[in-house]
């Protein structure tokens, strides 16, 4: 590279200019996420070889994630711009040689940073407008933590509204499977040279010191809408299971392959 550095383009001299600098990458923030159940047939048709229904084979949830992100040095905690981020993604239950995991077939951020990172790791990021409630100490602005209270998330993208949710606090709870089950992914990069195939790899892993805590339980409302470029109302629900409202910690390290181009 003639001294050109970096984790990720563009490269530079000194690497400072990369979209994303590499891991290990913390993670902090708020959920709110909606289980349910969907087609049992359509989440057998987003699975890849090798991954089977879980379980409960049309078990599904929908996550909305307020983030913030830092490496080791935490110099983005001191420029949030660099770190502050909202998330989006459906969770499918499946599992791989038997153990339970779980597959994103869909994901949207709203910001450039946290796309090409998850399409480092696999997650099908794409760029969105996601909104979430936000739960503040004082104020009559915000819900607290406490029965009764509610939450909300949207998503939009392509000028088109394709999410929302609502959640309604009862009780404290223990944390969903489906919020700590080991994600499974699909790396793909297609070949520029038609000679060569393309690099197209199942991994999962790379997750550490996971910490989910406050959780709290309710009733849920969810709804998918229909859009002409995007496919998740393939994947709406038919039963809608709980709500739930909890703070998520995790550092993501790197991750283990399960499988190379189908082998």
């Amino acid at each position: 590279m003639n001294g050109l550095q970096g984790y990720t383009l563009p490269f530079s001299p000194t690497g400072n200019s990369s979209l994303v600098p590499p891991p290990p990458w913390h993670f902090s923030g708020d959920v709110l996420m909606v289980e349910y159940r969907t087609d049992p047939e359509a989440v057998k048709a987003f699975l890849p070889e090798g991954l089977e229904p879980g379980e409960d084979p049309g078990r599904a949830a929908a996550i909305f994630g307020d983030w913030q992100s830092a490496t080791d040095d935490g110099s983005e905690l001191l420029d949030p711009v660099r770190s502050q981020y909202k998330e989006f993604y459906v969770a499918l239950s499946c599992t791989w040689q038997g153990k339970p995991m779980v597959r994103s077939p869909f994901c949207w951020v709203d910001r450039d940073f946290s796309l090409v990172r998850g399409l480092i790791q696999g997650y099908p990021k794409k760029l969105g407008s996601i909104w979430i409630t936000k739960q503040f100490a004082v104020g009559r602005a915000t819900p607290g933590l406490a029965p009764g209270e509610r939450f909300a998330g949207t998503l939009a993208a392509g000028d088109r509204r394709l999410v929302e949710a609502r959640i309604t606090l009862e009780n404290p709870a223990e944390a969903p499977a489906l919020a700590s089950d080991p994600l499974v992914h699909t790396r793909h990069f297609p070949a520029w040279d038609r000679s060569e195939p393309d690099l197209t790899e199942l991994v999962t892993g790379g997750s550490e010191d996971l910490r989910i805590d406050n959780v709290w339980r309710g009733e849920a409302e969810l709804e998918f809408f229909d859009s002409p470029h995007e496919e998740l109302s393939l994947l709406a629900p038919v039963e809608i299971l709980a709500g739930y409202r909890f703070s998520f910690a995790e550092t993501i390290t790197g991750g283990r392959l399960l499988a190379r181009n189908g082998r």
